[in-house]
C-alpha cells in the first residue's frame, strides 16, 4: 500500500488545485454580464441570421480533430509496445496487428470521407 500513497497525493494534489482554481474564479472573477458577454464567441463578427434552409455546417474541422485524435492515442499505445517488445512475445504482436488493424479502419473512413483534403 505504501507504493500507492504517492500516487494518492498526486492525486488529491490534482483535484484540490481544481477545485481551488475554480472557488476563485468565481470569488474573483467579474461579475458584470451582458448580452453581447452572454452570446456564443464569433470572433467579433456579428452573426449573420442563417435562412432556414441554409446549407449545412462543413464538419471538415471536426473530422481533422477525429483524426488527430485517433492518431494521438495510436502512438500513445505503439510506443510503450515499442519499448518492450520483445517481453510481449507472440500475445503482444497479435495485439498490435489487431489495433493497427482497428486504427486503419479509421483512418480509411477519414481518408473517403474527404478529411485528408483541404479544399
Amino acid at each position: 500500500m505504501n507504493v500507492y500513497v504517492p500516487i494518492l497525493v498526486l492525486g488529491a494534489v490534482a483535484v484540490g488545485f481544481a477545485v481551488f482554481s475554480v472557488v476563485v474564479a468565481s470569488l474573483v472573477g467579474p461579475k458584470r454580464y451582458n448580452r453581447a458577454k452572454l452570446e456564443a464567441y464569433e470572433c467579433g463578427i456579428e452573426p449573420a441570421p442563417q435562412p432556414v434552409g441554409a446549407s449545412r455546417f462543413p464538419v471538415k474541422f471536426y473530422l481533422t480533430a477525429m483524426l488527430f485524435i485517433i492518431f494521438d492515442i495510436e502512438i500513445v499505445f505503439l510506443y510503450p509496445w515499442a519499448v518492450h517488445f520483445d517481453a510481449l512475445g507472440t500475445f503482444g504482436l497479435v495485439a498490435m496487428i489487431l489495433f493497427i488493424v482497428n486504427v486503419s479502419v479509421a483512418y480509411a473512413y477519414e481518408w473517403r470521407r474527404g478529411g485528408l483534403s483541404w479544399e
